[in-house]
């Protein structure tokens, strides 16, 4: 992975953070500066990170839908161009801002993505396209159950320590 894709990944995944915190932040706005900071460094890294998952998550589920068998190193990566898009991310992810054209960038990034995963697998362009959402919905809901456990887990603590004191 390039340097200019691993900074267009990094700042996708700050985008992404912003877009899920910001909310928070003015929905509550006597939240701690700390964790504000917190919030957003460890939505960068997770954001980031499932970004940077989507094609290989796309090329293993390419894998078991295919015929025959795949090659063995995976010819679908990240390209400046096909990144870029999700900079934007955070714009589009406000709640009141457009949650449709959040959707629809996404979509338009996943399509991009489905040529070369077609063209690498022997694919067709449908069945690829498919492959390019299975993983992009599953690792979106992955990130959601987690983040609505850690939610719930964290209330549970607070509500404990208000009963306890």
């Amino acid at each position: 992975m390039s340097t200019s894709v691993v900074i267009l990944l990094v700042l996708a995944g700050l985008s992404e953070s912003a877009g899920r915190v910001l909310p928070l932040v003015a929905r509550r706005p006597r939240l701690s500066p700390r964790l504000v900071a917190g919030l957003m460094v460890t939505g960068t890294v997770v954001e980031g990170t499932v970004i940077a998952l989507w094609p290989v998550a796309a090329w293993t589920i390419a894998d078991f839908v295919s015929s025959g068998p795949l090659p063995s190193t995976s010819e679908l990566a990240w390209t400046p161009a096909l990144v870029a898009p999700l900079v934007l991310a955070a714009v589009l992810a406000f709640p009141l801002l457009g949650p449709f054209l959040h959707l629809l960038l996404l979509a338009g990034v996943g399509a991009g993505l489905a040529g070369p995963l077609a063209t690498a697998t022997g694919l067709g362009w449908w069945a690829a396209a498919g492959c390019v959402a299975a993983a992009g919905i599953g690792l979106a809901a992955t990130v959601d159950v987690v983040r609505r456990l850690t939610a719930r887990v964290v209330a549970g603590a607070r509500e404990r320590e208000a009963v306890a004191a």
